[in-house]
């Protein structure tokens, strides 16, 4: 599947370090913070905003469950503009596609704009096996790729670099891959710019070989789009002779009235903009206007199989805005490289685990990476329930089920160390079945109240060590029901005038 990085280590273990960075903090709370503000006020300026975002979530919707016929339309469309469309099942299919497609040129370089699928199935790396040299062209990929490093950010890949440690970067690096930096480079955002278009300039010259991504394709008349911020994307569809386009099945729409519903949501929710500065599109080949040969690689890659999941398909309504990485807490602290994929933040943490099968320590410790506090929904341009999904995802990492791996229905095993947490589940369901039980638990906890510790041992320790086991009540609701009320079946008493149950104290309920 190729969706998480090789090597990383499930999630606590990986924040529990980044969390310890300082200056990575800083980066993060500053741009974050920076990035969400101004979203808040691009979307206040729609009245309409909560109707369009209905229209979104409804249009993605529709689309999936007719995903097929949308997906052979475009085919068809793509083909009749001249275009060729290749089918990828998976990672390994879609790299053996591009590397074969870019061997028949001839050529050993090619550039890119910006793609997560083809992060999501290490294109570049399989490029580099095959002797050919991928070049990325927005300007926060070229600095985490001169820097050897991973994305942090869906929008802002290098959110965890500051000016002085790009600065240093590129210095240090550009010489290596092509024309490097100016003498006496400051760190001046205009000086980086500039050194950044110099550097690329050269490249975008001498390329023969593109290599995109897509925000969209439009199934009606097979365009695809890419919407961007620094021009850099324009130039690498435009200029090569020969243009490859990587893009998830789940990219289609069915038409341009559809595309004018996300072309307003979308920047807005990611760069706070009223519309993106560039929003380049495609349509199969012209005689003597752009690339001579067009290829669509259409990537399922675990796709399908988030489709089957009646409650998990929502994720795949995404349209990589970023916005819920911005408002959440585990984000900011912890960091993009914490969730070991080209997908952090919320939308990575039910995301990778769908599309990787949960087959690894990092799948079934993602969902656990939030506090559920929502936010991430609310914020969210195609309403997306990403706590809903978090906890649909924990019960199969606990309980283990059915699912669908591969276009096999599977029963799926609980995963490693959840043993004690299922027993707890077990005892709880026991308990609440059994009122007498539970009561009588209750008024023992109760009495036990001042030898309940701090910290808890064994497996409760993982998790009490971020946070105080909660002070049991002197009693429970229902004694101090029966005690105030009189009766603990008896329904509350209605307050003539405000409709309200009578209120009462209720330090026995915390």
């Amino acid at each position: 599947m190729s969706v998480t990085y090789l090597g990383m280590p499930p999630f606590p273990q990986a924040a529990a370090a980044s969390t310890r960075d300082e200056r990575l903090r800083g980066n993060l709370r500053h741009a974050t913070r920076t990035i969400r503000d101004k979203r808040a006020g691009a979307v206040a300026e729609l009245a309409d905003w909560a109707a369009l975002r209905t229209a979104g979530a409804q249009i993605k919707d529709r689309t999936l469950r007719h995903l097929d016929h949308y997906l052979e339309q475009l085919e068809a469309s793509v083909s009749a503009a001249g275009g060729t469309v290749h089918w990828a099942a998976d990672a390994r299919e879609a790299n053996q596609i591009v590397t074969r497609l870019v061997r028949e040129t001839g050529e050993r370089e090619v550039v890119k704009v910006k793609s997560m699928a083809t992060q999501e199935i290490g294109l570049n790396e399989a490029l580099r096996r095959a002797g050919i040299s991928a070049y990325e062209t927005d300007l926060a990929e070229l600095i985490v790729q001169l820097g050897d490093d991973h994305p942090s950010h869906i929008l802002v890949p290098a959110i965890h670099r500051n000016r002085r440690e790009i600065r240093e970067i590129f210095r240090e690096q550009m010489g290596r891959w092509g024309r490097p930096a100016p003498e006496g480079l400051s760190d001046r955002p205009a000086a980086l710019a500039e050194a950044a278009r110099l550097h690329l300039r050269e490249k975008f010259l001498n390329a023969k070989v593109g290599i995109s991504g897509a925000n969209f394709m439009v199934a009606e008349s097979g365009t695809l789009v890419v919407v961007e911020s620094e021009g850099n994307g324009r130039m690498c569809l435009t200029l090569p002779e020969t243009l490859i386009s990587v893009v998830g099945i789940e990219k289609v729409v069915p038409t341009w009235q559809d595309l004018e519903v996300f072309l307003q949501l979308l920047p807005r929710s990611s760069t706070a903009e009223r519309m993106n500065p560039y929003t380049s599109t495609w349509t199969g080949t012209t005689d003597g206007d752009g690339p001579r040969d067009f290829h669509l690689v259409l990537l399922d890659n675990g796709r399908t199989d988030t489709l089957a999941d009646q409650v998990g398909r929502q994720t795949l309504r995404c349209i990589r805005c970023s916005a819920c990485l911005n408002v959440c807490p585990v984000y900011e602290r912890a960091g993009g490289h914490a969730y070991g994929s080209p997908y952090p933040g919320p939308i990575g943490a039910i995301l990778t685990p769908q599309l990787d099968s949960m087959e690894t320590g990092l799948d079934a410790s993602l969902p656990y990476a939030s506090s559920l506090c929502g936010a991430c929904y609310e914020v969210c341009p195609v309403a997306i329930d990403i706590p809903e999904v978090l906890v649909h995802l924990r019960e199969r990492v606990v309980q283990g089920g059915t699912a669908t791996v591969r276009g096999q229905r599977t029963t799926v095993k609980p995963a490693r160390g959840h043993a004690a947490e299922r027993a707890a589940m077990r005892a709880a369901s026991w308990a609440f079945d059994h009122p007498r039980a539970l009561r009588t638990g209750e008024r023992m906890a109760a009495r036990a109240r001042r030898l309940v510790p701090r910290r808890l041992p064994g497996p409760g320790r993982a998790w009490t060590d971020t946070r105080d086991v909660p002070q049991v009540p002197p009693e429970s609701f229902r004694d101090w029901w029966r005690r105030t009320r009189g009766s603990p079946d008896s329904a509350p008493a209605r307050d003539s005038a405000t409709g309200s149950g009578s209120s009462g104290q209720r330090e026995g309920t915390r």
